[in-house]
């Protein structure tokens, strides 16, 4: 009687622990992929304002990410922090500076996507001014203002008339008020990893940018395998072009679903 009971507990037991087990592996299947927006130089997370209710209108987790743009090592750790708070797979999106972000903090083991926005995408041991050394001076350089610590912010009329061109006036205020400076030796500072190696990568490419040149963008793209997106924007597609931003990220979304 006592070994009756005992295999009847055992069964009840089990079946409650492999009840439990399938219950969380449903749980995990039903998290929704969660988009980490990452800023550039210039900006802060309302840089992405445009886009996150689009994002969320399809069901997405959307964290934008707050850079300080005092290093590279800063911003990715900034990164990893939010990375780190997730429990399902993640598309990563990094805009301008940020491609560089995302480049390293990009291998956490949540990141199933990658997508560039205008952005830089270095391979291991590459700078962003490594990757812009074979091409003209940017138009948008010459509005850089630099304080005695090193810090670079764009004069106001840069904003309006190099960086977002294709944005409204009122916006472009806006902008140039809530703007981030950025320390200028962070240009200088060399990826160690490399992400879109192992995870899919989307990049949109800005064929009007004035910050990064175009064909600075397409050979990026190209060498990193990423599906393209070319959009007739300034270098803020996601504000400039919100919808179709939203897409290619929404795409990417898709494909990490796929794939968890």
């Amino acid at each position: 009687m006592k070994s009756l009971v005992k295999t009847v507990i055992y069964g009840a037991a089990l079946g409650l622990t492999l009840a439990a087990g399938a219950a969380s592996a449903a749980s995990a299947a039903q998290t929704p992929t969660t988009v980490v927006l990452v800023h550039g130089a210039f900006a802060d997370g309302s840089a992405w304002d445009k886009v996150v209710p689009l994002l969320q209108a399809k069901g997405l987790k959307v964290v934008s990410v707050q850079n300080p743009l005092s290093s590279l090592a800063d911003d990715v750790a900034a990164t990893r922090r939010v990375l780190d708070a997730q429990t399902g797979p993640v598309v990563l999106v990094g805009h301008s500076w940020a491609g560089m972000v995302i480049t390293e903090a990009g291998e956490d083991e949540h990141v199933k996507a990658l997508v560039y926005v205008a952005a830089f995408a270095p391979g291991e041991g590459q700078s962003a001014v490594d990757l812009s050394k074979d091409y003209p001076k940017s138009e948008g350089s010459n509005y850089f203002v630099a304080d005695k610590q090193g810090f670079v912010t764009m004069t106001p009329e840069g904003i309006a008339k190099q960086l977002a061109q294709d944005v409204p006036a009122a916006q472009t205020n806006l902008m140039a008020v809530s703007q981030g400076a950025v320390r200028g030796a962070n240009f200088e500072e060399k990826a160690t990893h490399a992400a879109w190696k192992t995870r899919p990568s989307w990049f949109i490419v800005s064929t009007q940018d004035h910050m990064i040149q175009p064909a600075l963008e397409q050979a990026m793209a190209k060498n990193i395998g990423a599906t393209v997106v070319s959009l007739p924007a300034s270098h803020v597609p996601q504000i400039s072009h919100p919808k179709a931003v939203a897409d290619a990220i929404i795409a990417a979304a898709a494909a990490a679903a796929a794939g968890r």
